[in-house]
This record gives C-alpha cells, sequence and structure tokens, in this order.
C-alpha cells in the first residue's frame, strides 16, 4: 500500500511540475517573437490532436455502462472555455510581471475556490478555511512584494494574473465536478475542445491571427502542449487515486515553488527572502485546508 502511495505521489508531483514549467516555457517563446495568440493556439490545439489520438486508441476499452450524453458534451466544452480562458489570462499577465508574480496570482484560486463552494454549497466557510484564506492572502502580499515595491509592480500584469485565478477556480471545479461518469481521456478532450473554441473566438473577433507564425508549433507548442494539457491530466488520474484528495493537493502545490525555480534558472529572474516566505505561508495554507482529509484517508 506504501509503495503505491509513493507511486501516487511521485506521478501527482511529476504533473504539478508539468504545470510549473509553463509560465517559463511562454516567456522564451515571447522573447523569440511570439504573441499570446499564437502560444495558446499552439498549446491548445496540438493537445485536442494528441487527446483525439487517444482517444480513438483506448475506444475500445471503454466501459460498456459509460454513456456520453449530449449535454455533458456541452457542459465539459463550456466548462472548457474557462481553461482557454486561464492560459490566455496567465500568458497575458507573465508579458508584464515576472513568473514568480504570476504564479503566486493564480494560486489565489486556493481561496477562490473555498468561495465557490461556498457560494455552491450555501454553506459558511469552516473555521480552517478562512484561516487557510488569510495566510494565503497575506503570503501573496509577501510573496508579489506588494508592500515594498507597489510601484514597481505593473497591474495590468497584476489584472490578468488575478483574472487568471479566476479562470482557473472555474476550471478545477469544471475538471472534477463536470461528467465524471465519462473516461477521463474523453472528458480531456471535450473540455479542450472547449478551451480551443474560446482562444480562436476571442483572437479571431482581435484580428490577432494576422501573420500567423506557424513556427510556434515546434517546438514551443509541443513542449506548451506536452507540459500543459497532456501529461498533467495523465498523470494527475493516475496518481490521484493511490494518494487520496488531501496528500495529492498537498503534492500538486509543488508547483509553486517549481515555477518560481524555473524561472529563476532559465529566466533569471530575482527571488528575495520575503517572496520564498510569502509562497511557504501559501502552500502551508494549502497544507492547512486538506490537513483533514489526510488524517481521515490514514484511519
Amino acid at each position: 500500500m506504501e509503495k503505491n502511495v509513493l507511486k501516487g505521489a511521485l506521478l501527482v508531483g511529476l504533473g504539478a511540475s508539468s504545470y510549473g514549467a509553463l509560465a517559463t516555457v511562454v516567456k522564451l517563446a515571447y522573447a523569440k517573437g511570439f504573441t499570446t495568440a499564437q502560444v495558446s493556439t499552439a498549446q491548445f490545439s496540438i493537445g485536442l490532436a494528441v487527446m483525439l489520438f487517444l482517444q480513438l486508441l483506448f475506444k475500445s476499452s471503454a466501459k460498456p455502462q459509460e454513456v456520453t450524453q449530449k449535454n455533458s458534451i456541452l457542459k465539459l466544452m463550456i466548462g472548457g472555455t474557462s481553461l482557454g480562458l486561464t492560459s490566455i489570462f496567465y500568458y497575458f499577465s507573465v508579458k508584464y510581471i515576472p513568473v514568480s508574480v504570476g504564479i503566486v496570482l493564480l494560486m489565489q484560486s486556493v481561496w477562490m475556490g473555498i468561495l465557490l463552494e461556498a457560494v455552491l454549497d450555501k454553506k459558511f466557510p469552516s473555521t480552517r478555511k478562512i484561516v487557510a484564506t488569510v495566510i494565503v492572502l497575506v503570503g501573496t502580499a509577501l510573496a508579489t512584494n506588494i508592500l515594498s515595491s507597489a510601484h514597481d509592480l505593473n497591474w495590468e500584469g497584476i489584472a490578468w494574473g488575478f483574472a487568471a485565478g479566476l479562470s482557473y477556480t472555474i476550471s478545477l471545479y469544471s475538471s472534477n465536478s463536470i461528467a465524471t461518469n465519462l473516461h477521463f481521456i474523453k472528458r480531456s478532450m471535450w473540455l479542450l475542445v472547449g478551451g480551443l473554441i474560446i482562444i480562436l473566438l476571442i483572437f479571431g473577433a482581435t484580428s490577432s491571427y494576422e501573420n500567423f507564425n506557424f513556427g510556434i508549433y515546434w517546438p514551443w507548442g509541443v513542449f506548451l502542449a506536452l507540459f500543459g494539457t497532456i501529461l498533467p491530466p495523465l498523470l494527475f488520474t493516475s496518481g490521484m487515486p493511490h494518494t487520496g484528495i488531501g496528500l495529492g493537493t498537498i503534492i500538486a502545490s509543488v508547483e509553486l515553488p517549481i515555477s518560481v525555480m524555473f524561472a529563476y534558472m532559465l529566466l533569471n529572474e530575482p527571488v528575495n527572502l520575503t517572496q520564498w516566505a510569502g509562497i511557504i505561508l501559501i502552500i502551508a495554507a494549502i497544507v492547512l485546508m486538506n490537513i483533514k482529509s489526510l488524517q481521515g484517508s490514514k484511519q
């Protein structure tokens, strides 16, 4: 059993690390002259093509009782638009602010998720979750250096980052609650369809596809699709059953320091001790939120 938990933890950790590499790859693509429209479109179109291939490959192994209803597909596609919006908002944000700040803003999904849960369940959050929210907000203030260098921050980038956190919250809800009876590859495929549609609509309406540079597809598009839309769902779905939601969520928070370290090593983005303290606080809040379910899984 312990070996299975260790295996699951490794898979979840690898999935989170894949997500952590995304923003740095996007920044490197920007440095080569590619745009947000090109980056997002390449990521989702390649990811969708691979998921479609996997769906056809494993179609024969689908459960006999699994029935795909039209309304389930529609819900997945609508939910998938939040995936596309998350990429657009997040990639816009790191155009103006460091990756270390952008990932912290994306992780505001921690307290936004608590708020969304309270609204949907019509139930006031527990004391533990309220404390976790306060810790996240304090950690965010430290990790973004907002207290000591507010005048140096690009507020357009901050706004895009918060928008990414909001849409990411909706993405997490969509990924974990819509049409859960379907195979995860099929669910991922339809979520990506919705994400790609919203990306095409937004950038198509703003004439962002004029003089589209297809050079984005290799190698940047492949890397982004691999780390952002292919590996994470496969690794998370394989690992979470072994770790449980509590431990899995805690391990998945490694995305935060991994993202910062990638930016530090490949982009030479400076990260001071105050920012690291804020990052540790945010991870501590995630642990606090999930410690109860972790203890429950051990009983």
